[in-house]
């Protein structure tokens, strides 16, 4: 290789180089700035729960939104969700002779993990779409600003409301849930396979204890809270988000982020609360 080729390719080499590092630094400023704007976010939404003056009305509204419209869906689902778990699991315990379990299998499984998870993700994708949707187009259109003129505070105006809806109706749905799929283990484990009705409640009874619950409770809570949390404020901040931007394309970017974002949260902290409870 002649000497002006080689540092041609050197310098082509470089170059890739330092492109590469100024992705990786951008990427992690823009994930730094992301962060600091969820935490003040949060910060400023709890602060405005405190400092003034508040109504039920709004917050009544909320809950129906968030979970009385969220009922329907919630009860289809646990009801294949419990189904399922009694279909899996008298053929996984058949196998060890012990189908009398079955009835523990299923809640605890329901009251532990899949109820507060499953619970969290459908409401993610029927409300939390929508209250990104929501403020991301009033962002849009600035309404935020004219209430923010008028010296309205949007955060007691649009999102205290919606964060304690959201901390209110998870647990109200979850439990839903929870009996629901319960029931749908039921009908598979006594109604198809004529496991005795008292053999699968007594193992549910015998097995499930308040640590189960509590556990379940504190998920559907700390859930409740992270994708009202998320959602608004990738809505709220839609002007300043890097995928985003205004316009009918920065709502529906910002919307699909602040669904995965919060799916994926719900996840984690799912992990980190069963650590922690363990």
């Amino acid at each position: 290789m002649s000497p002006p080729c080689r540092g041609v390719w050197i310098e082509e080499f470089f170059g890739l180089m330092r492109a590469f590092f100024e992705k990786i630094g951008y990427e992690t400023l823009g994930f730094l700035e992301s962060s600091g704007r969820l935490g003040l976010f949060l910060v400023r939404t709890v602060k405005s729960l405190f400092t003034s003056s508040f109504k039920l009305h709004p917050v009544l509204r909320q809950v129906h939104f968030i979970g009385a419209r969220s009922t329907f869906v919630i009860l289809f689902t646990g009801l294949f969700t419990g189904m399922v778990l009694g279909l899996q699991g008298y053929y996984t315990l058949r196998k060890f002779g012990s189908e009398g379990f079955l009835g523990s299998a299923v809640a605890l499984s329901l009251i532990r993990e899949l109820g507060p998870v499953l619970t969290a993700l459908m409401v993610i994708g029927r409300a939390g779409s929508a209250i990104c949707a929501e403020i991301g187009i009033m962002r849009n259109s600035e309404q935020i600003d004219a209430l923010e003129c008028m010296a309205i505070d949007p955060f007691r105006y649009l999102i205290s409301p919606k964060l304690l809806a959201g901390i209110f109706a998870l647990p109200l749905l979850t439990a839903f849930f929870d009996v629901i799929g319960i029931f749908g283990g039921y009908l598979v484990g006594v109604g198809l396979f004529g496991i005795n009705a008292g053999t699968y409640f007594q193992g549910m009874y015998s097995s499930v204890v308040w640590a189960d619950v509590e556990m379940g409770l504190v998920k559907s809570l700390v859930f409740g809270l992270l994708l009202v949390w998320i959602t608004a404020c990738k809505g709220f901040y839609l002007h300043l988000e890097r995928s985003g931007g205004f316009g009918a394309e920065g709502v529906s970017r910002t919307t699909t982020d602040a669904v995965v974002l919060s799916s994926v949260s719900v996840l984690v902290w799912d992990y980190l609360i069963s650590a922690l409870m363990m």
